[in-house]
């Protein structure tokens, strides 16, 4: 998680106008610890049951634990832009298609700015 960090400013536009929604299996207060303790700048949602996870797409490992993050990306307008079920964070060209949905998420700009 700590390449999604370190690469926030270029993927992501600084944080403008979308939003970054990883789905895990922790507990509510382990997620909030690690997650404050690494400083991350978008939002994790505790899932320990794996149904929302599932409900993006995933698949549970057996023992019903995320095997990875499901990644959400919310546009502009609060509309999901795009899902990732399973996001391998290990591998560089997972950030390519992530890019891609937040490039694809971003207001066009107007002629001439």
């Amino acid at each position: 998680m700590q390449a999604y960090r370190d690469q926030y400013a270029d993927l992501f536009h600084d944080g403008q106008d979308v939003v970054l929604i990883g789905i895990s299996a922790d507990q509510p207060e382990e997620l909030h610890s690690w997650a404050s303790d690494a400083d991350f700048q978008f939002l994790f949602g505790s899932d320990p049951g794996s149904g929302a996870y599932a409900a993006f797409g995933g698949d549970p490992r057996d023992n019903g634990m995320v095997g990875s993050r499901a990644v959400i990306v919310i546009d502009p307008e609060g509309r999901i832009a795009g899902v990732i079920p399973r996001f391998l964070q290990m591998d560089p060209t997972a950030y390519e298609g992530l890019a891609e949905i937040i490039d694809g998420a971003m207001p066009e700009a107007e002629p001439g700015n």
